[in-house]
């Protein structure tokens, strides 16, 4: 076998190990940050990830339906408060960020009307240089 060929399988190998391993290191968070999900939010089914570097930022898209509450669940790392996130309506009006409220981990949304909306993430840069960030989203009928 040719050494450029020994040097492409090695590097696809642990390339495979890498992603299986950082994918492994979102599961485990994603399994701390459902204990903000409390019983009486449904899931909605989704677990919305993203490895980010430094100062990079997740974008993630959805449609909150009118006459819900919803729990947004942001989590990062072992520790809450890793995770900052903001909630932008599709004009990119700012209508949340945690950064307000202490990094709060987890925050309730009252929808009277159906609004799609963005959610931003990225890492609290005073305590994580990269990581898994891990938003979940429950609901419940008002």
């Amino acid at each position: 076998m040719k050494k450029s060929n020994i040097i492409k399988s090695l590097t696809l190998v642990f390339g495979l190990i890498a992603y299986s391993t950082s994918f492994a290191q979102c599961d485990s968070i994603a399994t701390l940050c459902d204990k903000h999900i409390s019983s009486n939010f449904i899931s909605d089914g989704q677990d919305y990830r993203s490895l980010l570097l430094e100062d990079e930022i997740a974008e993630f898209s959805m449609t909150l339906y009118g006459g819900s509450t919803y729990r947004f669940a942001a989590c990062s790392g072992l520790s809450d408060g890793n995770l900052l996130f903001s909630v932008y309506d599709k004009e990119r009006n700012l209508l949340f960020t945690n950064t307000d409220y202490a990094n709060a981990p987890y925050w309730d949304f009252k929808i009277n009307n159906t609004l799609d909306c963005i959610i931003e993430a990225n890492l609290n840069p005073s305590s994580s240089a990269s990581g898994c960030a891990v938003l979940l989203v429950g609901f419940k009928q008002n």
